[in-house]
């Protein structure tokens, strides 16, 4: 039995719109949340045109021409944007009748390119339990028939499955949103004894020493240590209504000291030309769905918010200073005096889920 994908019903005359303007064809990401029992599609974004396409509605005449490169890179801004519950579900196309027959294979190579183009920015590993399909719509712009198929991302060889589309109105009106603000306070040593291990390399590693930190903390809500039950266990339905009035921003991260005798580590000395520390508050929101949501569910999608905004910021921070370090691995010295850090930087509402400040100086 295949998946099913319950749709937010506005993206119906979404999709309608496109196949009337755009020919001979259109793709797009699907963004949403996907369960162990349900999968929630509530948005779809179509890929923006390219400088040269701009002037009008049309694309190339054939499929082999679509540019995966500028499909990644969209699906790549698109999830810097998406606060934690919400990722890059699948991928649509809208074509003529006469692209249709090769529509199949141009969105299977998307969507294992996206996943491909995404995996390499995460910090945290998805769990073995998750649900590793991605949706395939294919939308013939003349009748309006829709298909949907299912890929699975960890399985290079994997074939197309059926799914269900099904719409339904006011899909996300009744969410959960969890708020959650963590302290950061991050020591990036810049090691002066490898010449190639290069700037981009050191924050990475210090991210990831601090992701970890994060996966194995623990979440208080509501002052609570939760097992694996129900988020809404508890909770009190509106008056005439399903819906539940719940809005949890008391959750409280605890992150844990040390990581007990069974994981102990030795210090070392370490030869450094600098550092860079990181300090600020992360304040992040996730969504979750408010079909029996677990409490399990709704701590990784904060889990992963406050991992990816601290990661996602950090690429923006530096870019520039990266970027000028040049395709050669130029020595720390070639870079240290040009760019630093003596003031603070405030980054605020970068992205409209998430407000922080981050402060970062460079110690040379």
């Amino acid at each position: 039995m295949g998946r099913t994908y319950y749709v937010e019903e506005d993206i119906g005359q979404y999709l309608s719109d496109l196949s009337t303007k755009f020919k001979p064809y259109v793709t797009g990401l699907l963004i949403g949340q996907c369960s162990s029992q349900r999968d929630y599609i509530i948005r779809a974004v179509r890929t923006p045109p390219k400088e040269e396409q701009k002037e009008g509605n049309t694309s190339p005449s054939k499929l082999e021409s679509i540019d995966e490169e500028w499909i990644n890179a969209h699906a790549s801004q698109v999830s810097r944007m998406l606060p934690g519950g919400l990722l890059v579900l699948g991928v649509f196309i809208i074509a003529t009748p006469e692209l249709s027959k090769d529509s199949q294979n141009a969105l299977r190579k998307i969507i294992f390119s996206i996943e491909k183009s995404l995996t390499k920015r995460r910090l945290w590993k998805p769990a073995e339990e998750e649900v590793s399909d991605r949706a395939a719509l294919q939308v013939c712009s003349a009748t309006k028939k829709i298909v949907c198929r299912t890929y699975d991302v960890q399985d290079p060889k994997s074939s197309a499955k059926p799914a269900d589309w099904k719409y339904q109105s006011a899909l996300s009106a009744s969410w959960l949103s969890l708020d959650c603000t963590v302290n950061v306070n991050i020591h990036i040593p810049l090691l002066a004894t490898s010449p190639n291990h290069d700037l981009e390399k050191n924050i990475k590693n210090g991210l990831n020493r601090w992701s970890k930190q994060i996966e194995d903390s623990i979440f208080l809500i509501n002052g609570q240590i939760k097992d694996d039950t129900e988020l809404l266990e508890g909770q009190k339905k509106l008056r005439g209504n399903t819906q539940y009035s719940t809005q949890i921003s008391d959750i409280k991260v605890l992150t844990q000291l040390s990581q007990g005798s069974s994981h102990r580590s030795t210090a070392t000395v370490q030869v450094c030309s600098g550092s860079i520390n990181l300090k600020g508050a992360v304040k992040c929101r996730a969504y979750v769905h408010n079909n029996k949501p677990k409490v399990k569910e709704a701590v990784q999608a904060l889990k992963r918010d406050i991992i990816n905004t601290l990661n996602d910021r950090c690429e923006i921070l530096f870019e520039d200073l990266i970027i000028n370090e040049g395709p050669h691995k130029k020595s720390r010295n070639s870079w240290k005096n040009p760019f630093t850090f003596s003031s603070t930087s405030s980054l605020l509402n970068l992205i409209l889920h998430c407000i922080w400040s981050l402060w970062c100086t460079k110690v040379s």
